[in-house]
């Protein structure tokens, strides 16, 4: 099996902690099965997406105030 490498920005691990969060908690409630988990994976991370768009909406970093 060949490797695969992934070089991420800093931003998109952040969303990816968020995601496996969300996908944990499928795991944990027991709303993942074999037949689902591919879609809960996907939505879980549609859902770290929507939740960082609506933090970085919401607040304003130092870096990016005029």
């Amino acid at each position: 099996m060949a490797k695969t490498y992934i070089q991420l920005q800093q931003s998109e691990g952040f969303i990816i902690q968020a995601a496996t969060q969300i996908f944990a908690a499928h795991i944990v409630a027991g709303t993942m099965t074999e037949e689902n988990k591919d879609a809960l994976m996907k939505q879980a991370i549609r859902d770290a997406i929507r939740i960082s768009v609506a933090v970085d909406e919401a607040i304003v970093a130092d870096s990016e105030a005029g």
